[in-house]
């Protein structure tokens, strides 16, 4: 749905986005994530055909930036404080947003009425958007982005200045689209994006760092297999018989107060430790009372990858 090949923009001498090279899948809920200045907004700036790219290209429903109107057409945008005309009540507000994009009467009244209900928006329908908390606010910048149907939702930190509550409810709605649309949503709120999305991409300093899922994010930045384990008992022989059948596997004690408690670890991130250590402990009566695997958090991944992390 959205393909990005080699995106530069400068401003002067000075790179906001250096070679970025990516691709959101039809149907996706893809998550943009990085550090403030990171080049987030002008990503999708350029996407949205509000900036031109300085070089590369991109598409979006097969269709290049360079033919901004049917771009514009495919993709619903709300940047980050979302514009409203606040003295209009809500129903006004999207008649207008609509007509600008060319829905009329019977058409524009059933989309209006379609997406008040999609971002639970009926019952402040003839408020004025200024008398609106918001959260509220942000449902009208939702409605407004999608009123023309398009196939592609870019979201610009949709949730920020939100309540814990209406926090959830956007990240809840944002879920739904997802399950019809193709949607791009920027974040530097980390839950935010776990909750949400089916791939993430971590950008630092203009530049792509990693793309892909959660639990890949996170085998990428562990960067080995670690298993934490304590026996009953002495575990010697145990780790005798690990290091005969497993190359290259390391035992650490964990804590001095804790003779039985270990770290094991082994430089391939994919390896089947546990069940490498559970078949060495059967086979000589060790006795485990616990065992568990150590994974990056997606906080550890963000952090090691944008220079906040030692």
């Amino acid at each position: 749905m959205i393909q990005a090949n080699h995106l530069c923009r400068k401003y002067g001498e000075q790179f906001a986005v250096e070679d970025l090279s990516f691709h959101v899948r039809k149907g996706e809920v893809m998550g943009l994530l990085g550090p403030n200045g990171a080049g987030k907004s002008t990503t999708m700036k350029m996407l949205t055909c509000f900036l031109p790219p300085s070089s590369g290209e991109a598409f979006v429903d097969g269709v290049s930036l360079q033919d901004s109107i049917k771009v514009r057409r495919k993709v619903g945008y709300l940047p980050e404080n979302a514009p409203s005309y606040s003295d209009l009540d809500v129903c006004s507000h999207l008649k207008f947003i609509g007509s600008m994009h060319g829905l009329m009467d019977a058409a524009l009244a059933d989309r209006i009425r379609e997406m008040g209900a999609l971002c639970g928006l009926e019952h402040v329908m003839y408020r004025r958007i200024d008398e609106l908390s918001k959260g509220f606010r942000q449902r009208v910048g939702l409605a407004a982005s999608m009123l023309h149907d398009p196939a592609c939702l870019i979201f610009d930190e949709p949730t920020t200045g939100l309540d814990p509550n209406q926090i959830v409810e956007i990240r809840k709605l944002i879920r739904r689209l997802g399950e019809k649309r193709t949607v791009l949503l920027s974040s530097h709120v980390l839950p935010e994006v776990e909750a949400v999305c089916d791939r993430m991409m971590i950008i630092d300093k203009g530049q792509l760092q990693v793309m892909g899922t959660a639990r890949e994010l996170s085998r990428q930045a562990r960067g080995e297999a670690l298993l934490y384990v304590t026996f009953k008992a002495s575990s010697e022989v145990v780790f005798d018989l690990l290091r005969e059948s497993v190359e290259e596997v390391g035992v650490e004690l964990r804590d001095i107060d804790a003779p039985h408690s270990y770290a094991i670890h082994h430089p391939d991130p994919d390896y089947p430790l546990a069940e490498a250590l559970f078949h060495a402990a059967v086979s000589c009566g060790a006795v485990i009372l616990e065992m568990h695997s150590e994974q990056a958090t997606l906080e550890d991944v963000f952090r090691k990858l944008t220079g906040g992390g030692a």
